[in-house]
């Protein structure tokens, strides 16, 4: 995430992650975050963008740092049981085409070169939902809204409770919404 958030800096301001570390230390008056951010607004750095450059000024938290297989890990520590369903989410979208992973604190998001296509989440002890990004589909029959399953970027979310539940119809949902985002 820290990566590709680094190279949307690059596009939007032409700099590097280390020119604005420097141009943030020779700057006066920016010794809180508040002012930090104020003076990156000025200087049209916003978003994410402004986010990670406050996160280097100022200290990263400590799941942003972990490992991917570390954010993983922590999402399933308590459930794994539900693990071979991520693997088997992943597996199938490794066929899709290209697919990046990202590991975030409670969900793992699947992302076509253009946007993020699906997650993962396990929401329960005994669920976890499969996102899906295919707008203009409302829910109903297996799709329910998935909303507020991983921060806004998917709309359904099909619950799966065992690998059996990944049949062909959750699969073919996974392929359009990969289609659809690409």
């Amino acid at each position: 995430m820290r990566t590709s958030i680094a190279e949307r800096l690059i596009r939007q301001t032409g700099h590097d992650v280390g020119w604005w570390n420097e141009k943030i230390q020779a700057q006066h008056g920016v010794g809180d975050e508040a002012s930090l951010r104020a003076w990156l607004t000025e200087q049209e750095v916003t978003g994410y963008q402004q986010m990670l450059l406050v996160m280097e000024t100022f200290g990263y938290p400590q799941f942003l740092l972990a490992s991917a297989t570390e954010l993983v890990d922590g999402q399933y520590a308590d459930r794994e049981a539900l693990r071979p369903i991520l693997d088997a989410v992943l597996a199938a979208a490794s066929g899709l085409g290209e697919v990046e992973v990202q590991a975030r604190k409670t969900y793992t998001t699947l992302l076509t070169p253009r946007r993020t296509f699906a997650a993962v989440r396990p929401t329960t002890k005994s669920r976890v939902d499969l996102g899906l990004r295919l707008d203009g589909v409302a829910p109903g029959g297996r799709l329910l809204d998935g909303r507020n399953t991983a921060g806004g970027s998917v709309n359904l979310r099909l619950p799966l409770a065992t690998v059996d539940d990944l049949d062909d119809e959750a699969i073919d949902l996974l392929g359009r919404a990969y289609q659809a985002n690409t």
